[in-house]
């Protein structure tokens, strides 16, 4: 949706009428924060919810457990490198590994489309039970739904995970400080770029596969080069890594600065975004992550994600600062600065 302005210009930017949601509201940008704000919270909010982060603590008796729930709508249902079901495992485990958790078990749900061929369903579940195995975790229970032919888009995928929180290892961004550095696990761009040249069908496509991956043995190795004293993580992937640094940013109320030239953009990514106009800070990663870490710490923890196979190209890429609370800007390399917001909409819908 556009807005059409006086002198025949058209702006990009989605304008979301009063009375209905948009496919904005799904960017994990300004309008999914409206929405959940204005929308959720009223009626749902509670401490923990509140709290908005990657999953949640609750006790459970004696032990302190983690819950992570995603719900996968990707388009196309198959791509370079994965496939629906292999993001549904690695996006939920992943979620559980920012928030310092072991997982230990997922469920999952089904909206099947009537049509969709066997064949295809059943590449997508060998790959989630492969994704399975490799995180160490079972899925133990499910549920399936079909739709009429038309309303489901060939299959949408939930899962939710259970970890069990480690009280020595609690990332958060309420725990980020002044002075503490910025590090980035791997390229960025690549799996958002790589969903839409399978889409689109565009001509860089065979350069990109994408990240999707389990990164909890890189947190672990992180983890173990900290001593556990990781201040925050977050996987950067429906709005990117702007998005990720911004919801840092704004839940611990403290700035942070990037360096543009320090970005980990891959050669063909950067291309592709320039080619297509887009910002590779705001594309759709899935397998790296933001961490936020002491500075006394980040040497140590920059050896151990490189030594990492999932970590070869992780970079340090700024620092947290007291000036400007709730914002992230990025020096150029022009030697500028510019705010790093998050955007209205999003660049590219449909891409996890």
């Amino acid at each position: 949706m556009t807005a059409t302005l006086r002198d025949g210009f058209h702006c990009p930017a989605p304008i979301a009428p009063a009375e209905c949601v948009v496919l904005g509201h799904g960017s994990g940008g300004k309008l999914s924060a409206a929405l959940i704000k204005h929308h959720f919270l009223p009626h749902l909010g509670n401490p923990t919810l509140a709290q908005l982060g990657d999953g949640a603590v609750v006790d459970a008796g004696t032990q302190r457990i983690v819950l992570s729930t995603d719900t996968f709508v990707v388009s196309p249902l198959e791509f370079r490198g994965g496939n629906i079901g292999t993001l549904a495992i690695n996006g939920t485990v992943n979620d559980l590994a920012m928030m310092g958790a072991r997982p230990l078990a997922l469920t999952a749900g089904f909206v099947i489309e009537e049509g969709l061929s066997f064949e295809v369903l059943d590449r997508i579940v060998a790959a989630m039970a492969a994704a399975a195995r490799i995180a160490g975790v079972e899925i133990v229970a499910g549920d399936t739904k079909v739709v009429e032919r038309g309303k489901g888009d060939g299959v949408f995928i939930n899962t939710t995970g259970v970890g069990l929180a480690n009280p020595a290892f609690t990332p958060g961004p309420h725990r980020v400080r002044a002075g503490d550095v910025v590090l980035v696990s791997g390229s960025i761009g690549v799996h958002g770029m790589t969903i839409l040249s399978t889409r689109d069908g565009l001509g860089f496509d065979a350069e990109l596969a994408s990240d999707t991956a389990c990164l909890v043995p890189l947190v672990d190795a992180l983890r173990d080069a900290t001593d556990g004293d990781v201040r925050a993580l977050r996987d950067p992937t429906r709005g990117g890594l702007a998005s990720a640094l911004n919801e840092i940013a704004h839940a611990s109320r403290i700035g942070v600065m990037i360096e543009e030239a320090a970005l980990p953009i891959p050669g063909a990514v950067a291309g592709a975004c320039e080619m297509l106009g887009l910002d590779p800070l705001y594309v759709a990663n899935e397998g790296n992550f933001v961490a936020f870490v002491p500075p006394a710490s980040a040497a140590a923890a920059l050896d151990a994600l490189r030594a990492h196979p999932l970590g070869r190209d992780a970079r340090r890429i700024g620092v947290a600062v007291a000036e400007n609370p709730g914002l992230v800007a990025m020096k150029t390399s022009f030697g500028g600065t510019r705010i790093v917001d998050l955007l209205p909409g999003d660049q590219l819908p449909r891409i996890c």
